[in-house]
């Protein structure tokens, strides 16, 4: 008896204590006050990201670029960001503003809109947002608070990479694929013919508008047509390696954009006009983590290492090479501004008077193709 007694009493002290115990928790939705474990300091240190991209992230162009860009941050910041990535997304408004709110609920308080049909979406949803920083690659709308845009001074190695295909064609037709008529094409496809007259003026460059940023097989039957037409040097504004390819197939020469695709068409890769995402990611993404970010409308040189010329292959001639290393160090130096008048664009009209160089708003009113350039849809 006295044994049953003694055991009853250690269940009830047992019971008391597992009462009082479960009376210190607090209930749901309710902070507890209790220091932070070291667990949940490490998670409260860790900024989130959203990357959205147009295409699939070894898509062999653009959105690789991007990514390159992506992994660069992960690599350099390591612990202390986490990405979210969202590819092929629609540059439908309500798509791009329906996943970049998914990314803000799985807590990312940075999001990275990396293609011009990004903007409009990320414009509303800044004003909506006003706590998330937005980013937006090739745009030109921001605010003072929490939205900002980037892009680079690609004018320069595509003037580069014009002084090459000049140099190299024996045919003097040089073949350009362009997703569309819009200002950011018209400007790199008229530092590249620059380029390409500054050393050879019997060149003319033909244009085949694809309509699309991203349509690999249109791009690929672009630049064949553009073969078809005798033009033995083909370069592009559009994501895939299409192009590239095109021309390796019919034993001709590519200059590549966004990446070093020297591996993908040896055959007829020369170089090309490429991003480095991170001289522009790492330092921004550095200040908004302390606090430190106002937005503003960045325009990466050659000079600062945002943009730059894929190394040429052995397919560039010795005497091309040389120009092109020449020429760079001069624009490096501030020295060699692209769009220098005079200039006249294809119906003869004189639109950079001589003695005028245009400045970054000049360039970005660009809405001409200068002499020499034809241009037609596919």
């Amino acid at each position: 008896m006295k044994k049953s007694k003694k055991v009853l009493s250690l269940m009830l002290a047992m019971v008391m204590s597992v009462a009082v115990f479960t009376g210190c928790s607090k209930p749901a939705g309710e902070t507890n006050d209790a220091a932070p474990t070291e667990e949940t300091a490490a998670t409260d240190d860790v900024t989130t990201i959203g990357f959205l991209y147009i295409g699939s992230k070894t898509d062999g162009g653009y959105s690789q670029a991007q990514h390159n860009g992506t992994m660069a941050v992960e690599e350099y910041f390591g612990d202390k960001v986490k990405t979210l990535i969202a590819e092929n997304v629609s540059e439908d408004k309500q798509t791009v503003k329906s996943t970049a709110i998914n990314m803000i609920d799985e807590g990312a308080t940075i999001i990275i809109g990396t293609s011009y049909g990004f903007m409009d979406g990320l414009d509303e949803l800044a004003t909506e947002y006003p706590d998330i920083t937005f980013l937006h690659f090739s745009g030109n709308k921001m605010n003072d608070t929490n939205f900002g845009n980037y892009f680079g001074a690609m004018e320069e190695p595509r003037y580069l990479s014009g002084i090459i295909a000049g140099m190299q064609t024996k045919t003097n037709k040089l073949g350009y694929v362009a997703a569309y008529p819009y200002t950011e094409v018209l400007i790199g496809i008229n530092a590249f013919a620059l380029g390409a007259q500054s050393v050879n003026p019997d060149v003319e460059v033909n244009v085949v508008y694809i309509n699309s940023w991203n349509d690999p097989a249109n791009e690929k039957s672009a630049a064949e047509s553009l073969l078809a037409q005798g033009c033995d040097v083909i370069t592009q504004h559009c994501d895939s390696a299409g192009p590239q390819l095109a021309a390796q197939d019919a034993n001709a020469l590519a200059i590549g954009y966004n990446l070093d695709n020297s591996a993908v068409a040896p055959g007829s890769f020369l170089t090309a006009p490429i991003w480095h995402h991170e001289k522009y990611l790492i330092p921004t993404i550095e200040k908004i983590i302390k606090g430190e970010y106002t937005p503003e409308s960045y325009y990466g040189t050659m000079k600062d290492g945002y943009i730059g010329l894929a190394p040429m292959t052995d397919l560039v001639s010795a005497e091309a090479k040389a120009k092109v290393e020449e020429v760079q160090a001069q624009i490096a130096a501030g020295e060699h501004p692209i769009f220098v008048g005079p200039i006249k664009d294809n119906q003869g009209n004189v639109v950079v008077p001589e003695g005028e160089t245009l400045d970054r708003a000049g360039i970005w009113s660009m809405n001409y193709l200068v002499e020499g350039v034809t241009g037609r849809d596919n």
